[in-house]
C-alpha cells in the first residue's frame, strides 16, 4: 500500500475499540507489562469481534497449549526488562495501593543459609550492569533469569512500522522497526484488517497469496515474538496481546478462554462466570490465567481495567506516533517475573537493592490476603554478596559448563549446535562395586532430573537429544521415561517427548522462551570462531608454505614478505629452512619471514612483490 494510505488504515484502530471507563482513577498495573503466555481452551463469544488492524493474538502457551483460530504458533514467555528503570514508549508505572499488610523490611542476617523444604527468590541487582534472579529450593538454583545492558531483549515490545518488502516466495513480509535488522512478518502473522483489498469475512488466509493483499510501504503495529538471531532479523506478528498477572488479553481475538492447567471444573465454570459478568468491550478476546486461581471478581477486574487502558495508550500511540518507531516496551525483568512465575510457594524474597525491594512489595501489596501473608520481602545487608551468601554463584557458573556431574558419581555433557542440543549421559563412577543394571537405572533417573533442571536454567529450546545410558530391562526404561515427563512438568515451556528408542535415544522438543543465558555472558572467540579448537603449529606453517609456493609459482614474485605469528614463524624458520631455501632458488626469488607477537594464531599476511 502507498504511504498515504497508511495512516487510513491504522486510523481504523481507534474506532474498534471504546472501552467504557468504570472507574475514576488508573487501576494499578498488577505487575508491570509485560507478557507471560497462558494456554486456554477456546470458548467462542456470542458475539464475534470486529476485526482491528493492531489485533492481538493470544501469546505462545508458556505452561499450556493453546488452540487458537487461526494459524497455530510459538508465542511470548519472557520479555524485555532490565533494572528498574523505563525506556521510551513504556508507560508509566502505575499507583501502588496505599493499604498494606507487607511485613516488614529485615536485614538478613550473615549467618543465613537455604534451608532445606524452603523456596526462596534470591534478587541480586546491586549492578548497573546485570541483573540476576534466581528461585532455589532445597539449597539448589530452579530456576535462573539474568538481563544484561550488552543483551538488551526486545521480545514482547510493540512497533510501529512499515513494510519493506513483500516476498511472494517465502509468504512473508520484512518490516522494518528501527532496527539494524527489518523484522519477519508470516503472512499467518498478519491481522486481515491489514488487507489491502477487501476480502470476504469468512476467507482463510491459506486461501489467499501475500503479494495480493498486502502492499509496501503499509503501516502496521507489531509485536515482537522472537529476538532476533544471528543474521536473521526478530520475528513479528500484529496479533497483539497484553498479559496481565491473571489475565491475557488480546484486542482483535475472538477468543475467550482458562488455563488449561486450571483443571478443577467447578473452578473452572466459576472464573468463566466471574469473566461473564465483566464489562469487556467486543472485539477483545482473553485468557484467564493460572495464577487466577482462588481470586476474587475485584481482582479480575482490575487487572482487566488496567489492560484496557493500556490497549487505549498503545493505540493513541500508533495513531500519533511515526514509523518505525517503540509504541510500547516491556518492563523490567523483576516485574516480568514476579508477573509471570510468582507462586506462594515462594516464601521469601530476598534483595540486595532498596529500589528493587520497594518494588518487591509494591508487587506484594497488590496480592489476595491468603497469598500476601505467605511470603515476605527482606533486604540482604550481609558482608558478602547475596548469591555467594546462599552458595548460588556456584551453580550459576556450573549452567555455563557442558559437564553437569550427578551425585551418584556420573555426569550429563550438554552441548548445544545449531540444530539441536544432545546431552549424553555418562555413567563414571556410578558403577563402581553395585550391580552393573541397577547402577546403570539409577545413573539415567539421576540424569533424567537434571537434565529437566538444566534444560529450564539454561533456557535451551529446540529439538533436544538425550542419549541414555543402554538399559536391558522394559520396566527400567518406562521408569526413566516417566522421571523426564514428571520433572518437567515445572517447566513454563510447551514440552513434546518422544520414548527411548533401542538405541537409547529420547527426543524433547522445547518451546524457545528466550536466548540461551550464555549469550549475553560469553561471545564467540575470535580465534577458533565458535569452534573450540585451533590449528595446531605445524599445520598452521605447512598450509602457509603451500600458500607461498603456489603465490611465486602463479604471480612470478621477486620477493614474498610473510608476517606470521611467532610460533608458526619460528617453526618455518627453524624445521622448514630447506624448503625455503628450495623455493627461493626454484623461483630466483626472496622469502623474508618476519614474526609479529600481537598476531592471533591463525592470522598471517602474505606479499608477493614482483620485480622492478
Amino acid at each position: 500500500m502507498q504511504d498515504d494510505q497508511s495512516p487510513s488504515m491504522l486510523s481504523r484502530v481507534s474506532q474498534w475499540l471504546m472501552p467504557k471507563r468504570t472507574a475514576t482513577e488508573e487501576t494499578p498495573n498488577p505487575i508491570g507489562a509485560a507478557e507471560q503466555s497462558e494456554a486456554h481452551t477456546t470458548m467462542p463469544k456470542e458475539q464475534p469481534p470486529t476485526p482491528a488492524a493492531p489485533a492481538g493474538n493470544e501469546p505462545p502457551p508458556a505452561d499450556d497449549t493453546q488452540p487458537r483460530s487461526r494459524s497455530s504458533r510459538s508465542r511470548r514467555s519472557s520479555r524485555r526488562g532490565g533494572r528498574s528503570r523505563r525506556g521510551k514508549g513504556q508507560p508509566p508505572e502505575p499507583p501502588v495501593q496505599t493499604e498494606s499488610v507487607e511485613p516488614p523490611t529485615e536485614a538478613t542476617p550473615p549467618t543465613a543459609s537455604i534451608a532445606k523444604g524452603g523456596c526462596k527468590l534470591l534478587i541480586n541487582t546491586d549492578e548497573p550492569e546485570e541483573c540476576r534472579l534466581a528461585v532455589v529450593e532445597n539449597g539448589k538454583v530452579e530456576s535462573f533469569h539474568i538481563e544484561t545492558v550488552s543483551q538488551a531483549l526486545v521480545k514482547g515490545n510493540i512497533y510501529k512500522g512499515r513494510i519493506t518488502a513483500v516476498e511472494a516466495n517465502l509468504q512473508a513480509a520484512f518490516v522494518d522497526i528501527g532496527h539494524m535488522k527489518n523484522g519477519f512478518l508470516p503472512f499467518s502473522d498478519i491481522h486481515p484488517e491489514y488487507y489491502a483489498v477487501d476480502v470476504a469475512p469468512d476467507t482463510h488466509w491459506k486461501d489467499l497469496r501475500i503479494q495480493d493483499v498486502v502492499r509496501k510501504g503499509q503501516e502496521v503495529l507489531v509485536e515482537v515474538v522472537k529476538e532476533a538471531t544471528g543474521n536473521k532479523g526478530a520475528m513479528l506478528t500484529t496479533y497483539l496481546s497484553l498479559p496481565g498477572r491473571y489475565i491475557v488479553l488480546m484486542p482483535g481475538s475472538d477468543s475467550a478462554g482458562i488455563s488449561r492447567k486450571i483443571d478443577n471444573e467447578a473452578e473452572r465454570r466459576e472464573l468463566r462466570a466471574l469473566m461473564e459478568s465483566l464489562n469487556i468491550p467486543e472485539g477483545i478476546g482473553y485468557i484467564v490465567r493460572t495464577a487466577s486461581q482462588e481470586i476474587t471478581k475485584t481482582s479480575l477486574a482490575q487487572d482487566l481495567r488496567y489492560l484496557l487502558n493500556l490497549w487505549e495508550e498503545i493505540k493513541k500511540r500508533g495513531q500519533t506516533q511515526p514509523s518505525p518507531s517503540l509504541v510500547y516496551k516491556e518492563q523490567n525483568i523483576i516485574s516480568r517475573f514476579l508477573r509471570d512465575h510468582y507462586t506462594p510457594e515462594i516464601r521469601e524474597i530476598l534483595v540486595d537493592n532498596p529500589e528493587a525491594l520497594e518494588q518487591v512489595k509494591a508487587f506484594l501489596q497488590l496480592l489476595p490476603a491468603t497469598q500476601r501473608n505467605k511470603t515476605t520481602a527482606r533486604l540482604h545487608q550481609g558482608a558478602q554478596p547475596l548469591f555467594h551468601q546462599y552458595h548460588v554463584e556456584k551453580q550459576v557458573e556450573q549452567m555455563f559448563q557442558p559437564t553437569v556431574p550427578l551425585p551418584s558419581g556420573g555426569s550429563i555433557v550438554i552441548n548445544p549446535t545449531e540444530a539441536l542440543v544432545a546431552i549424553d549421559v555418562n555413567s563414571g563412577r556410578t558403577s563402581k562395586d553395585k550391580d552393573f543394571e541397577e547402577s546403570i537405572f539409577l545413573a539415567n533417573m539421576e540424569a533424567a532430573e537434571e537434565l529437566a533442571r538444566q534444560l529450564r536454567m539454561r533456557d535451551l529450546g529446540g529439538l533436544i537429544v538425550v542419549d541414555f545410558i543402554d538399559m536391558r530391562e522394559a520396566r527400567h526404561i518406562r521408569e526413566v521415561e516417566k522421571k523426564v515427563r514428571e520433572c518437567m512438568k515445572r517447566d513454563k515451556a510447551k514440552v513434546d517427548f518422544s520414548k527411548i528408542s533401542k538405541f537409547g535415544l529420547m527426543q524433547i522438543s522445547r518451546q524457545k522462551m528466550a536466548a540461551p543465558i550464555h549469550t549475553g555472558a560469553y561471545k564467540t572467540c575470535p580465534h577458533c570462531e565458535g569452534r573450540g579448537v585451533i590449528r595446531s603449529v605445524e599445520a598452521l606453517a605447512l598450509m602457509h608454505l603451500r600458500q607461498i609456493q603456489t603465490g611465486m609459482s602463479r604471480r612470478q614474485a621477486k620477493k614474498v614478505l610473510c608476517r606470521l605469528p611467532i610460533e608458526v614463524a619460528q617453526y618455518i624458520l627453524n624445521k622448514k629452512r630447506a624448503d625455503l631455501m628450495e623455493l627461493e632458488t626454484r623461483h630466483q626469488a626472496e622469502v623474508i619471514v618476519e614474526a609479529d607477537p600481537t598476531m592471533p594464531p591463525e592470522a598471517s599476511k602474505i606479499e608477493f612483490i614482483k620485480g622492478e
